[in-house]
């Protein structure tokens, strides 16, 4: 039996797997009882770069071409072998998929505010036609809100937009921060909603030209503007601050400096929300695959590290709450447009990015589904006295946002 063999058995409980390998015979894997896939291994470097490295090896020789699926997708094979360990159930066979200790990674992670302009110019600007295939008409490039599975992607991002703006507890005429804007669909939608002035900041130009573009379009660029800027340097104090999908990318070396900066930022009577990917357990090593060909220099936090770093900086935790499965419905809503689009994404770039593509979203319905993922929305304050002392003025605040921004007609189903 071969070393990948053995990884295999060890790691179902449930399907098979059959690898043909250059000049041999067929030779399957698994228990049985459930989906069978057959993998064609194009050259015999596949091998040892998967027992080198399981994460890294499987999605770059995917990737590459040198790891074929013959009867599924990359989702498929990932569903096997995460949803065989679970990571609620805690299996020793998890530890099989970890990588081996990385030297020097300290030194190639830093997050400094050059690297970190870099890091975001790496994935955000791709251009603009890529994000238009797969995301919602607002570009929403994170977690949906679900109130129902059955909902669509773009009831689903309409909804969290109202769901996070119900927790930032709004006035008319307050001064409002969005830490990593995107294109601007929130910063935007805020004002809307709620008359409140906002500025939106950004390291990516792409993201800067769309956003502000989109607030002339809106005839609201007197109450919404966008800057290119690092929060780190940025001055001023604001009565709300919002991030969205932005914590990943900040690096655990900083997250003292990231508290640090939106206490100084944050009025004393000022409102927090921060919505990020997070961890359930201990988070260690970002995934390898994502970390070299996605995000370079991201961090996905456990909620342990964010609250030992905003505790630091004397932000309260005011209100907590854990999405469970959302991001997992929200790429699967991705993953699916992806295909629908896969030769215009192909003719952009090539065969080659679309399985990277591909393998990227997969993982992260995986992560999801099985293993460590969730999102968490942390509210802070600076003073225990800034809100009611109930939860009511949220449920209130997100009807009414739903009735006074109802879904455009654009985004209606046809």
């Amino acid at each position: 039996m071969s070393m990948i063999g053995t990884m295999i058995d060890r790691l179902l409980t449930a399907g098979t797997i059959t690898i043909i390998e250059p000049g041999k015979e067929p030779e399957t894997y698994g228990p049985g009882g459930g989906k069978s896939l057959t993998l064609r291994i194009a050259d015999r470097k596949v091998a040892f770069d998967v027992l080198k490295n399981p994460r890294l090896g499987v999605g770059e020789a995917y990737m590459d071409g040198r790891l074929i699926i013959e009867n599924g997708t990359a989702l498929d094979l990932l569903q096997m072998v995460m949803g065989s360990n679970p990571w609620e159930e805690g299996r020793p066979a998890r530890k099989l998929l970890n990588p081996g200790k990385r030297k020097l990674k300290r030194l190639f992670s830093r997050n400094d505010t050059k690297r970190a302009r870099r890091n975001v110019a790496h994935h955000y600007d791709l251009g603009d036609d890529l994000y238009e295939l797969f995301l919602d008409s607002d570009r929403q490039y994170s977690c949906a809100y679900f109130t129902s599975p059955d909902n669509d992607l773009e009831q689903a991002q309409w909804d969290k937009k109202a769901h996070i703006a119900s927790k930032l507890y709004l006035q008319p005429g307050q001064k409002v921060l969005d830490i990593g804007c995107g294109w601007g669909g929130l910063a935007i939608y805020l004002h809307q909603v709620a008359k409140v002035d906002v500025l939106g900041i950004t390291l990516s130009e792409d993201q800067l030209r769309v956003a502000r573009r989109r607030a002339d379009e809106a005839g609201v660029s007197d109450h919404v503007r966008f800057e290119l800027i690092d929060y780190r340097v940025l001055q001023g104090e604001f009565d709300r601050i919002v991030s969205v999908g932005m914590f990943e990318h900040v690096g655990l070396e900083y997250y003292d400096e990231f508290f640090a900066a939106c206490r100084r930022l944050l009025k004393r009577d000022g409102v927090m929300l921060l919505h990020t990917i997070g961890k359930f357990g201990i988070s260690k090593k970002a995934d390898p695959f994502t970390a070299k060909w996605i995000f370079p220099g991201y961090h996905v936090p456990s909620l342990s590290q964010m609250t030992a770093a905003s505790e630091k900086s004397q932000m309260m935790v005011s209100d907590l709450e854990t999405l469970r499965l959302h991001y997992a419905y929200t790429l699967r809503h991705w993953l699916e447009r992806v295909f629908e689009a896969r030769e215009k994404i192909e003719e952009m770039y090539d065969a080659r990015f679309f399985r990277m593509w591909e393998f990227y979203l997969a993982g992260g319905i995986v992560m999801f589904e099985s293993g460590a993922g969730c999102n968490y929305q942390v509210q802070y304050i600076r003073n225990r006295r800034t809100l009611p002392i109930t939860r009511d003025y949220m449920s209130e605040a997100e009807e009414r946002y739903r009735k006074t921004s109802a879904r455009p007609k654009a985004l209606e189903k046809a």
